[in-house]
């Protein structure tokens, strides 16, 4: 055995003495009856009595109770439950319920996380299942049109070749952005930090958005005018990822002759706060929790009318994230939306601000 049982050797002890007085007390009375009381043997009989007992019931009780105690031990052992295989075995019952209990409570614990995984798997390959079919069976329609004999007249052959292009477009799109993703969440991408001026990035955003914003007729604009540089430590490229798919969301489901803002806001000593704020259709309280999850859409309908991979909102968030920043969503259904991230402030060199100051 691992240990001493010490509670079973208390009960055997116990039960042993209880025998022993029922035993002796039956005995007295019998030898006094028969006038053949001797106080000698009746201490005799007791001792013997008791450590007969004493042994059988502690035999009796490792054989019993401690075996089946350790089979137990050793069926659990089997599911690998580091709980209980570590510590000695006990036939203290208290214990062993116990270490059974948050055995149990552990083993929910697991399966409920592998139930949660399981419908993630099914959602995700449901998604990507969904978001592939539509420009695969787009690009197999005119492939097989053109075959069919469409590919004789010319511009019914350009015109379905332009679109077959455009669905194998969304295609790589797609899968660009999954292998992105994918990279994002196994930490394959390293952030690569430098100083930069995140003003000048959002403008360089604004221009690279700015025909696709002027098809909606929706206005790319800063709360202010910045007459100074803001500073932060960040990787550019993926931040400027960020704004990009920000942008473009707030382009997609803003309305027309509508308004996207982008602000810069001192948050404490060493933060500043990024703000994207549209006027556009907003975002019910209900789907908020589940926004930044990939492939989920609000809009269930399958013509997917605004396009995109469904991978945009959960890029930025594993890309902010990355940077060891935190990522905020704020809307009202038919007022608008506002995203909001965080990015450390670069620190300014005394020689810098000393120039500042002079200037």
């Amino acid at each position: 055995m691992a240990i001493k049982l010490k509670r079973s050797y208390r009960f055997a002890i116990r039960s042993a003495a209880l025998i022993t007085i029922v035993a002796l007390l039956f005995m007295a009375v019998i030898l006094f009856i028969f006038h053949f009381l001797d106080w000698r043997i009746l201490l005799s009989f007791t001792v013997v009595l008791f450590i007969i007992s004493f042994f059988i019931l502690q035999i009796r009780i490792e054989r019993f109770i401690y075996r089946r105690i350790k089979k137990i031990y050793d069926d659990v052992a089997l599911l690998e439950s580091s709980t209980l295989t570590s510590d000695p075995i006990t036939t203290d019952m208290k214990t062993l319920t116990a270490e059974i209990e948050k055995f149990a409570k552990d083993k929910k614990i697991e399966i409920d996380t592998l139930k949660i995984r399981e419908e993630y798997r099914k959602d995700f390959l449901g998604n990507v299942s969904h978001e592939l079919k539509t420009p695969l069976f787009t690009v197999q329609g005119f492939i097989e049109t053109l075959l069919d004999g469409a590919i004789d007249d010319k511009k019914v052959r350009e015109k379905y070749l332009q679109r077959a292009n455009k669905g194998v477009d969304r295609l790589i799109y797609i899968v660009k952005d999954l292998d992105l993703i994918t990279k994002l969440e196994a930490g394959e991408l390293a952030v690569e930090t430098v100083d930069f001026d995140i003003i000048e990035l959002i403008g360089n955003v604004f221009d690279l958005l700015e025909m696709k914003a002027a098809k909606k007729k929706i206005a790319l604009v800063f709360d202010m005018d910045y007459q100074e540089p803001i500073r932060v430590l960040a990787d550019r490229e993926k931040i400027q990822q960020v704004l990009t798919n920000l942008l473009v969301n707030s382009i997609k489901y803003g309305n027309e002759n509508g308004t996207t803002e982008v602000s810069v806001e001192n948050l404490i000593q060493n933060k500043v706060i990024v703000r994207v704020t549209d006027n556009g259709e907003g975002i019910d309280t209900q789907y908020l929790p589940r926004l930044f999850e990939r492939f989920y859409r609000i809009d269930r309908s399958g013509s997917r009318k605004e396009g995109g991979s469904g991978l945009g909102l959960a890029i930025v968030k594993h890309i902010i994230e990355a940077h060891g920043e935190k990522i905020y969503v704020e809307s009202v259904s038919g007022v608008g939306s506002e995203f909001s991230f965080t990015l450390e402030k670069a620190t300014v060199s005394n020689e810098e601000e000393e120039l500042l100051t002079f200037d």
